[in-house]
């Protein structure tokens, strides 16, 4: 498995385009405090995010877990690039010709994106318990590593949508088609549920209906967190709106989408099995 994975991180990084991208995403994870920065106002009520407790432990598991989810599209292109410039220079057929089996090869691409996971995670818990640290009003232990299934849901999250990126990338062979693929995908998601949900009585059936596609599974793993802010529960029960929405993270998510992940997995090694390369 080292000598593969090796394989396929010399493939990234030897790929300029890719190296931008990866360093992107890290570095964007970092600028997570400046949020703490941001001001806006509601009416006449003045909001900072840093005094709304948006850093405190164990919110920030919560918080920094989804928004840190939004830049995996920089990954993305990575994962996609890395499987359709296999096709463009032919290092796939190379591969082969010099003993890669098929399983090995799409075993390698599994491991990257494993590792992408895992790498993103550690990294925003590093960066999360920094900005904790530093900010947090409470720095108890049993506070501080509380709610860490954030980390877990981001770690399954990135992998479910990274596998999903490389069975498009198998699937189509051209990044830019496979990418305009995956937007539309996510706009067909938006659109059949928004018309289903407003078309069909029992909405609870939409919505459970809907929570097995793979990407709206996906966005399920973690719950938005805004409306946990002080200062947005304090809005809504001045206008009497209570909130009673759950944050938890569902097991059965967790399960759906490494259902996803397995299905793009063992999809893209049939079409490497099946095609004729």
């Amino acid at each position: 498995m080292k000598r593969l994975l090796s394989i396929e991180l010399q493939k990234i990084w030897k790929n300029r385009a890719s190296k931008v991208l990866t360093l992107t995403y890290f570095i964007l994870i970092t600028f997570l405090s400046l949020i703490a920065s941001i001001k806006f106002d509601i009416g006449p009520i003045h909001i900072r995010l840093a005094d709304q407790g948006i850093f405190n432990f164990p919110f920030i598991w919560h918080f920094n877990s989804f928004i840190a989810a939004w830049f995996k599209i920089f990954l993305a292109v990575v994962i996609v690039s890395m499987m359709a410039n296999e096709y463009s220079y032919g290092t796939l057929k190379q591969n082969l010709i010099d003993g890669m089996s098929k399983k090995e090869f799409i075993l390698s691409k599994f491991l990257v994106v494993v590792l992408f996971s895992a790498i993103s995670t550690l990294f925003l818990f590093v960066i999360s318990l920094i900005l904790g640290l530093v900010f947090s009003s409470f720095n108890e232990p049993s506070i501080i590593f509380s709610q860490m299934e954030y980390l877990l849901a981001y770690f399954i999250k990135l992998l479910g949508f990274f596998s999903f990126c490389l069975f498009l990338g198998v699937l189509i062979k051209r990044s830019a088609f496979a990418l305009g693929f995956l937007f539309m995908w996510f706009v067909f998601e938006m659109i059949s549920y928004a018309v289903a949900y407003n078309n069909i009585e029992n909405t609870k059936l939409v919505d459970t209906i809907y929570d097995f596609f793979p990407l709206m599974s996906m966005w399920n793993l973690i719950p938005e967190a805004f409306t946990r802010l002080n200062a947005i529960r304090t809005i809504g029960s001045q206008i009497g709106v209570e909130n009673i929405k759950d944050y938890s993270v569902q097991t059965a998510d967790l399960a759906i989408v490494i259902t996803w992940t397995f299905i793009f997995i063992f999809s893209s090694y049939k079409i490497i099995q099946k095609r004729d390369l």
